[in-house]
């Protein structure tokens, strides 16, 4: 019988010129069929010549890029570099390049922020066949001193459009400056704005153009839906999706504070989850990632800094609990889901002021996004209290364990006079602890008009003293500069005119000399208007000195 002639016949990696050695590392990885973009970008890049790559993500780029790449540097030696838009992206990429370089002894180095970049510098000494980059760290070691890149033979520009879009392109520019002219160069994009086009019309030499699905393409295998919902509702319908779908679920949404509140809400409604954006420090967006892959947690919240930086296995869910910014992200997003020929599901919440962004996206994507219908919401779960950060004060708790009407002494029984004592100093702190928050909201209120941050876990310096109980909170002051009214009584520190004074100091002169201090009288039989503030002190004060 004759094969039908429209029949595909199966294309795996013995026909992309693959040398034998480098063959057998990827079926022992289990690697066996190409997807469309290894298949079509490999043999050109084996050839030598400039690629441009247009794919959307989870399409397998890169093996596209990292096999050639290895061939070359095991065959003619020298260098290569690949840069990436995110820190996640570039430790996944390491740990591609890993597991089929290893068997070659390919030594990489990876050069990201967060990391320590003494470490870096250690590990560049030891001259790594391959440089795994984001654009603002390796520009630093340029700038330092502390890296070259004259051995250069091969550069790869991973998810291009991204890296401009977060402002990389002065780095990037500068970086293939320092480059050798003579060096291949690979450039992958889901998108192709008029940036990425000059860096190809500068930077390549002829460059063979791969598409393999027009920009704004969806995963073939992503079930897309949405759900009209207020923004205030949006908890409880994801409360309510969490609980119907089952498997590993990844949540998107637009700010990193959002990400945070949302992190602890899940977490009260059973679920363990995890979140992952610029905030979280580099060992932290490794650990949730990395117990979002190995199962520690069932859902992982993230910003759109997570994008094109998460190859998780059957993320059975992707939930966009807000619409990005730049409506080119949703292709992304939901292509974290559906990869490698599994079935994937994305769900979007849209509010009311969101329709005319989704008409935008199904525009885009050139399909119908399904509406589903809400119906009955759970009650809104009670939400974790914040834990509050005192910058200042005590530590309220020791207070109760120091008696009141349940203290005891050592044999167990009441002790009423040490429990009066300790009720009495109880209200006494009360009445102290009321004071000193008067001041502290006053500071904060303050450090906020001053676009600064309270002083940490200590008191503002307001004095060494407790106020007087019932009186001016603590740090009260006249403010500078302010004029006394009119007929105010002047401090014995002001100076007063020659001659007869005013109030208090009416009686004769001889009458403040010699002063007893037992009636407020004068020694000498002065009148009852020379009384003084000085009674029971001896000596001569200030003001006396000035009448003699």
């Amino acid at each position: 019988m004759k094969k039908d002639a429209t029949q595909e016949v199966e294309v795996t990696f013995d026909g992309l010129n693959i040398s034998k050695e480098l063959l057998f590392v990827l079926n022992k990885n289990k690697f066996i069929k190409p997807t469309p973009i290894q298949q079509q970008v490999i043999p050109i890049a084996l050839k030598g010549n400039d690629v441009v790559g247009i794919a959307q993500t989870g399409t397998g780029k890169t093996l596209a890029f990292g096999i050639p790449m290895i061939q070359r540097l095991i065959t003619t030696g020298g260098q290569g570099l690949i840069l990436l838009p995110t820190r996640e992206l570039a430790i996944q990429v390491d740990e591609m390049i890993c597991k089929i370089g290893s068997s070659f002894k390919i030594k990489t180095v990876v050069l990201i922020g967060g990391a320590s970049i003494n470490n870096q510098i250690v590990a560049l000494k030891r001259n790594p066949q391959i440089i795994i980059a984001t654009p603002g760290r390796l520009a630093d070691h340029l700038e330092h001193k502390t890296t070259s890149l004259k051995d250069i033979t091969m550069v790869v520009l991973d998810e291009a459009d991204r890296m401009f879009d977060v402002g990389f392109a002065p780095q990037i520019r500068a970086i293939m400056k320092q480059t050798p002219k003579e060096r291949q160069t690979l450039l992958f994009s889901a998108t192709m704005p008029q940036e990425i086009i000059e860096i190809a019309n500068t930077y390549m030499e002829t460059p063979t153009r791969v598409e393999i699905a027009p920009a704004g393409t969806t995963a073939e295998f992503v079930e897309q839906e949405m759900f009209f919902i207020s923004k205030e509702a949006k908890t409880q319908l994801l409360d309510k999706v969490l609980d119907e779908n089952k498997g590993s679920v990844l949540v998107f949404v637009r700010t990193r504070y959002g990400a945070k509140r949302l992190t602890n809400e899940v977490n009260a409604m059973g679920h363990k989850a995890a979140e992952i954006h610029s905030d979280r420090s580099l060992f932290q967006r490794k650990e949730a990632l990395a117990g979002f892959k190995a199962g520690k947690y069932r859902v992982l919240i993230a910003t759109d800094i997570a994008a094109r930086g998460i190859d998780v296995k059957e993320i059975s869910l992707v939930v966009n609990y807000d619409l990005p910014d730049d409506l080119s992200d949703y292709v992304h997003r939901i292509g974290r889901t559906g990869r490698n020929g599994c079935l994937g599901r994305a769900v979007s919440f849209v509010t009311k002021q969101e329709r005319f962004d989704i008409q935008r996206i199904e525009r885009m994507v050139k399909k119908e996004i399904k509406e589903l219908e809400t119906g009955d919401l759970p009650d809104r779960r009670k939400s974790p209290a914040p834990q509050e950060e005192r910058f200042f004060g005590r530590d309220n708790d020791r207070n109760s364990e120091r008696g009141g009407n349940n203290s005891r002494n050592r044999n167990g029984r009441n002790n009423n006079r040490h429990d009066s004592r300790n009720s009495r100093g109880n209200d006494r702190e009360r009445e102290y602890d009321r004071n000193v928050s008067e001041v502290e909201n006053d500071f904060i209120e303050t450090s906020k008009d001053l676009d600064r941050k309270p002083l940490g876990n200590r008191r503002p310096p307001v004095g060494g003293r407790k106020p007087a109980f019932g009186g001016k909170p603590f740090g009260e002051k006249k403010p500078f500069g302010a004029k006394k009214p009119f007929g105010a009584k002047k401090s014995f520190g002001d100076k007063k005119p020659f001659g007869k004074s005013e109030g208090r100091f009416e009686g004769k002169k001889e009458g403040y000399e010699g002063r007893s201090g037992k009636s407020g009288r004068s020694a000498r039989g002065g009148n009852d208007s020379g009384k003084s503030k000085f009674n029971g002190k001896r000596g001569t004060s200030n003001a006396q000195k000035r009448f003699r």
